[in-house]
């Protein structure tokens, strides 16, 4: 068969028409001129002199649709079908809307995902920050698909020591979780200071190939009590916790095949992706299922 000049190999049309994040551009703009990959497409980024970024196929010598979005650079190798993510919080001004650096993890972007969504391992991995022991029980949630079809889980709590920089001792911390594309997750989860508001953190996730990927986090903390940087560093000292156990996960794709490994009811909202996956036939950094 032979693929048109501008789609991968990657066998999934959604993923190949979507937006893909793959660059903060802070970062970019240092560099100048960045070497990536997409879906297993290798591709070149670089910001010229007037400050304006493009990208090329490097394998073709092709321009690709490009754009930037909150302080990222997106890709698209095929024919956008719909425009990048949309986050209402990016333009409250009384947010610290920052991205928290570009992390690569040796294993599916899809498992990645899947980690987001795990309340079970705070105590275990994130001991005394995002859990710890005996507080070790996911109480029962909600997890649904919405009208938008995106993945939806509420009324999700758990105990945590330092929820946030800003806390000033541990509490029970309720979250939302968001699935709104097939590697773009976001979560939502109490304010320590304003108690009837909550941060949020997007997780784009840029699927280098099918077992190699990069994370790129955007995070949208409210100001009070807490500035930038501290944010980041937030983000990036849990991300370091997460690295080698996301890393050490055998196979490096996520098995979609409902047998394949066993859940528990902690587990609602992976059980819950992997079939929204399945019904969206999406199988790249996936193991799809034999039924």
């Amino acid at each position: 068969m032979t693929l048109h000049p501008k789609i991968s190999r990657c066998a999934d049309p959604q993923l190949v028409n979507d937006w893909h994040s793959v660059a903060d551009m802070a970062t970019l703009a240092t560099k100048r001129i960045h070497q990536t990959r997409l879906l297993g497409v290798p591709v070149r980024l670089e910001v010229h002199t007037n400050r304006q970024p493009t990208a090329q196929r490097m394998d073709l010598g092709i321009a690709i649709d490009s754009v930037e979005k909150y302080g990222f650079l997106w890709l698209c190798l095929g024919t956008p079908q719909r425009p990048p993510p949309e986050i209402p919080e990016a333009r409250e001004t009384d947010r610290h809307c920052v991205t928290g650096g570009s992390i690569a993890l040796n294993v599916s972007g899809l498992r990645t995902v899947e980690n987001f969504l795990d309340m079970g391992h705070f105590p275990f991995i994130h001991t005394d920050w995002l859990g710890v022991e005996p507080h070790t029980e996911v109480p029962p949630y909600k997890v649904e698909i919405t009208a938008e079809n995106e993945v939806l889980a509420t009324e999700c709590t758990f105990f945590q020591p330092v929820a946030s920089p800003t806390a000033k001792g541990g509490f029970m911390v309720e979250y939302v979780y968001r699935i709104l594309r097939p590697y773009t997750v976001c979560l939502y989860k109490s304010n320590p200071v304003q108690t009837s508001r909550m941060d949020s953190i997007y997780l784009f996730v840029q699927p280098v190939d099918e077992e190699n990927c990069v994370a790129h986090p955007f995070l949208c903390y409210l100001k009070d009590g807490i500035d930038a940087p501290t944010v980041r560093w937030f983000m990036q000292l849990i991300f370091a916790q997460d690295k080698p156990i996301l890393e050490n996960q055998l196979p490096k794709r996520l098995p979609l095949d409902p047998r394949a490994e066993t859940p528990i009811r902690a587990d609602a909202s992976s059980i819950c992706y992997r079939r929204w996956l399945r019904d969206q036939n999406i199988s790249y950094g996936a193991i799809p299922s034999a039924i």
